[in-house]
């Protein structure tokens, strides 16, 4: 885990023993509280937040920006950070996640903007072009644009700011527009307010997500857990009726 101070809060030995079992206990039985956070690999990237409760995740709506059928029972709740390099492979996961479970409406992803600005002061402006991408070309051009910036970044803060234009031009974005949307601001506090609601539910890194049931349970699902775990937890919620 990379931290603001670069240390683990923790001992290493005691937070991945912690953590095995936070996971276990989401998989296995369900239980909604603190946070999991996978092994090392998967552990997120480190914000100041350290609780919070998911019944305080804001609803989901047609506001937000969703990728799949949005009745669909299952949805994942999503809280990503474009330079966070654990986002980055969690987003391939994802995107795995939707052609084995998106297809045929089972699960849905919902993303949300959780730039960590003291590890990242890049990443709150490669928020808000996403969100220029998705005003200015809907849904589609919203996940097109999340997606190959997702591919081209090399992440901890090293992708060019040009490659924000480049970015648009692939898509097939109005340019003039997309850079004046850019410079802005006009997202700063629908960006915000995601932060906000992240941190709200104990999101403490990213990725954060939430898993949401058709009855409206809640499972937490923290770090860039690997695609097998994912599916057994989708596979928990969807006994959920």
């Amino acid at each position: 885990m990379e931290t603001e101070s670069k240390k683990f809060s923790l001992s290493t030995p005691v937070a991945i023993v912690i953590a095995g079992a936070f996971v276990a206990v989401a998989l296995f039985f369900g239980m909604r509280g603190t946070p999991s956070t996978g092994s090392l690999p998967q552990q997120p990237q480190a914000a100041a937040q350290q609780t919070g409760d998911l019944e305080q995740m804001r609803a989901i709506t047609s506001a937000d920006h969703i990728r799949g059928d949005t009745n669909a029972p299952v949805k994942i709740v999503e809280y990503s950070d474009p330079e966070c390099p654990f986002c980055k492979r969690f987003h391939d996961t994802m995107k795995q996640i939707m052609d084995e479970y998106g297809k045929d409406g089972k699960v849905a992803w919902v993303y949300r903007n959780f730039p960590l600005d003291q590890l990242h002061p890049k990443a709150r402006n490669e928020a808000t072009a996403i969100e220029c991408a998705g005003e200015l070309g809907g849904n589609d051009k919203f996940w097109a644009y999340a997606d190959r910036l997702y591919e081209v970044t090399p992440s901890n803060n090293g992708l060019d700011p040009m490659e924000l234009h480049n970015i648009a031009q692939y898509v097939g974005l109005d340019m003039t527009k997309f850079n004046t949307c850019l410079t802005s601001n006009k997202f700063s506090q629908h960006i915000e307010d995601d932060v906000q609601n992240a941190t709200a539910t104990g999101g403490n890194g990213t990725p954060w997500s939430i898993v949401v049931t058709k009855s409206g349970k809640k499972y937490p699902l923290s770090g860039a857990q690997p695609y097998e775990a994912v599916k057994q937890l989708i596979e928990l919620a969807l006994k959920d009726k």
